[in-house]
């Protein structure tokens, strides 16, 4: 979702050679083969098919076979997104390679370092030349860590821009008619969970609780649970498949699991549900422009502006809290948040300026309003 519009743009300039690279991070057909081919996305360049491994593994493999590639190709700058191990171990190639380094999706933090992902965003963007800004937030966060202003820009969210380009596509979506939660111009009230982060999926004290919890809002609101293969393998190794309704049928409250979900599915659900569980930090992004209340089950998060701005709630992994805030939500229904800053779906156009000038290349201008929002913060 990150990579689709900046290939867009890419493709669109034709004095830029650019290579795709997979890592093979992600590469369940369904987490990663549909989404290609959903968001008209070309097959990768290159597949590093690294696979699952342990955090260690899974850097050292990519940096292993990525390093041959970049000195194959030879390119002037790499381009990481994101904050997975692939996003670390990719800019660490690219650095002690001293090939020039962009990071989209900079300048998040959550503070806890017991995250992976937070080590691998501090480590990504001390390794940058470029850094490109989702929110006011991450301008703050790299000030206080000592980077240089030149090498900052804020230019919005690349996941914004996907979002916005394919919503109304998604809203043809028949997932909602497959699941039973249409009739007619009519849809059903419901919620939809999302599960994947090992500090909640791991635990089986944690997971219990969460499942436990969310199991009791579901006798209200059918909660649907497209669950992730491997929260799917946690649940059934630690016998908590108690806790999901029977089979996947269409009728009736509960938690109900699905299988995973390529992208316009998944969208069309999240548009039109009354309420979104996730501990992802892109759902708590999407569902902000979507206006749709999302509880996030984390004790933090590295995007404070869903919260200043949007429509998030930090609720932990407190069963009470889970439940009072899940249920404050279905009294009071959806409350109209902002979007934040240059979250307009030009964030990839942002980028492609700011290269283009970087590396003297002519692309088309943005809007007045838009040059100024590309500025240096």
């Amino acid at each position: 979702m990150k990579i689709a519009p900046l290939v867009s743009e890419f493709k669109a300039i034709p004095a830029i050679q650019h290579c795709l690279v997979h890592s093979g991070q992600h590469y369940d057909d369904q987490l990663s083969g549909k989404f290609f081919e959903e968001l008209r996305l070309p097959k990768a360049d290159v597949n590093l098919e690294v696979g699952s491994g342990t955090h260690a593994v899974q850097t050292a493999e990519v940096m292993k076979r990525l390093e041959p590639v970049l000195t194959d190709f030879k390119p002037d700058l790499v381009i990481v997104v994101g904050d997975v191990n692939s996003t670390m171990a990719a800019a660490l190639t690219a650095a002690k390679l001293c090939i020039g380094l962009a990071h989209v999706e900079a300048g998040l933090r959550s503070f806890d370092s017991s995250m992976p992902e937070e080590i691998n965003r501090r480590v990504t963007d001390n390794l940058c030349d470029l850094l490109f800004v989702t929110e006011e937030s991450g301008i703050r966060n790299l000030i206080s860590e000592g980077i240089s202003h030149e090498r900052m820009f804020l230019v919005g969210n690349v996941m914004i821009d996907t979002l916005l380009h394919h919503r109304e596509l998604a809203r043809r979506s028949a997932i909602l008619d497959q699941l039973g939660l249409r009739s007619g111009n009519s849809i059903s009230s419901y919620g939809v969970l999302t599960l994947h982060r090992p500090s909640n999926v791991d635990k089986r004290d944690i997971l219990e609780a969460l499942l436990s919890a969310i199991h009791e809002v579901s006798q209200a609101l059918p909660i649907l649970f497209p669950i992730h293969p491997r929260t799917m393998g946690r649940i059934q190794e630690l016998g908590l498949a108690k806790y999901l309704a029977n089979g996947s049928g269409n009728t009736g409250n509960g938690l109900r699991p699905l299988a995973p979900m390529g992208y316009l599915d998944f969208l069309c659900l999240m548009d039109s549900a009354t309420l979104v569980l996730t501990d992802s930090g892109g759902i708590q992004e999407e569902t902000t422009v979507l206006g749709v209340p999302c509880l996030t089950l984390r004790e933090n998060t590295e995007r404070p502006a869903t919260i200043e701005q949007g429509t998030n709630h930090l609720v932990g992994t407190n069963p009470e809290r889970i439940m009072e805030s899940a249920h404050e939500v279905l009294r009071n229904g959806r409350s109209e948040g902002r979007k934040p800053a240059l979250w307009d779906g030009k964030a990839a156009q942002r980028i492609m300026q700011i290269l283009a000038t970087q590396n003297h290349l002519t692309v088309p201008p943005l809007s007045t309003t838009q040059s100024q929002n590309t500025s240096e913060h």
